[in-house]
């Protein structure tokens, strides 16, 4: 097959690239949920979502988007490798790969705690050229030898020996990526596991602050540039960078400046600013800003406001511009850093869209209902997933 056709089967079965097998928006929708939601990864200048942390951070209502992609990719790799109903999701994650990061020669098997894995596939949630530089996947052996990201695309592969790959170093922007995993092993059904992990800490209730989300450990997003440390005395909150690229800082009711614990801050209520402005609007914390900005940003060329609404920002004063620089180095030990790993000359126009807080107002209110939207269809599954012991995407009637 040619490249470019919907499916690419290569030589002697080991491999499959789906062009466009994610539409545009799921992409979207899921680049909104990682950089809203993110930890660091596995590996230096790594991040990473799961699902189990989306569970844990009242979050769970998130992991809907997953369900359909997950099913289809499933299908997918059981009608290719010829194993109809013999495999199980293993991991799901989303995964991006930041400036400066990239990987070696290695099989998805490589480690004994690892060795359940049989197959794996890659979906590109952006593309090579238009939001990143670098990245490029390789194949050691085998047809096609090297892919280049496309948002949209799939690759799936054995986890094993034939398919040893790499990944080139990204060299500017952030290459995003859905990864999945799958084994023959029922004992790692991933499905079960967050099952057990919604049954226990999912509340039965569509109240809308229940799903509003509540921050992990702060060394769960401190970034330092030697990740196999947590010291805060180097590096940066990965949820404040992401706000800071693009142009807001964040204001608490009282001064913080005094206060060294990271994890406290991040829970505490505060309000975001833009330039000189202040906007009146309280979040419950960090992550609660965080994810109604990563929202706007997904949604924003969906809300055309009149702009004839009164604005609810005021000027800051000089005080509160002290605080903010004062809470700008407990966030951030480095900004230069921050600006290394996140920001770019190349790509950033994608998020400086024309800016204005009436929009912005509007953005809060859609992501509210997004959120009851997705927690309702979350509790309405949830019975028929105990049921099954598998997560699936069970038909549902809204009422």
């Amino acid at each position: 097959m040619k490249m470019g056709d919907p499916e690419e089967a290569a030589e002697h079965g080991r491999r499959l690239i789906l062009h466009n097998f994610l539409s545009f928006q799921e992409c979207k929708e899921l680049e909104f949920i990682h950089k809203s939601n993110c930890t660091v990864g596995y590996r230096p200048h790594v991040f990473s979502t799961t699902l189990s942390h989306l569970i844990a951070t009242n979050s769970a209502h998130l992991i809907m988007p997953f369900v359909p992609i997950r099913e289809r990719l499933k299908e997918k790799v059981e009608e290719f490798f010829g194993c109809q109903y013999e495999l199980f999701v293993e991991f799901t994650g989303l995964i991006s790969w930041s400036r400066g990061s990239s990987i070696g020669w290695h099989s998805d098997d490589n480690r004994p705690y690892l060795k359940q894995r049989d197959f794996a596939a890659v979906c590109y949630l952006n593309s090579y050229g238009n939001d990143f530089r670098g990245g490029l996947f390789h194949f050691q052996d085998g047809d096609p030898a090297t892919i280049v990201p496309s948002g949209g695309d799939v690759v799936i592969y054995t986890a094993d020996s034939r398919n040893i790959h790499s990944v080139d170093e990204i060299t500017d922007g952030e290459r995003l990526t859905l990864a999945l995993w799958f084994s023959r092993d029922a004992t790692y059904d991933e499905d079960a596991k967050l099952i057990t992990l919604l049954s226990k800490n999912f509340l039965h209730d569509n109240a809308p602050e229940l799903c509003l989300p509540f921050p992990a450990s702060s060394n769960m997003y401190w970034f330092s540039p030697d990740q196999a440390s947590s010291d805060q005395q180097l590096g940066f909150d990965i949820c404040w960078a992401r706000l800071h690229v693009l142009g807001y800082d964040l204001l608490f009711h009282q001064d913080k400046s005094y206060c060294s614990n990271i994890s406290k801050l991040l829970m505490e209520p505060l309000r975001l600013t833009r330039g000189d402005e202040l906007f009146e609007h309280e979040f419950i914390n960090i992550l609660h800003a965080l994810q109604v900005v990563q929202f706007y940003c997904w949604k924003a060329p969906d809300f055309k406001s009149a702009k004839v609404e009164e604005t609810t920002t005021v000027v800051l004063s000089q005080s509160q511009r002290e605080r903010l620089v004062c809470l700008k180095s407990l966030f951030a030990k480095d900004v230069c850093l921050v600006d290394s790993v996140f920001s770019n000359v190349t790509f950033v126009g994608s998020a400086q869209h024309s800016f204005n807080w009436v929009d912005f107002r509007i953005a809060i209110a859609k992501w509210e209902d997004y959120v009851r939207k997705l927690h309702r269809e979350l509790v309405m599954s949830l019975p028929h997933w105990r049921t099954q012991q598998s997560i699936f995407n069970a038909s549902l009637d809204e009422k």
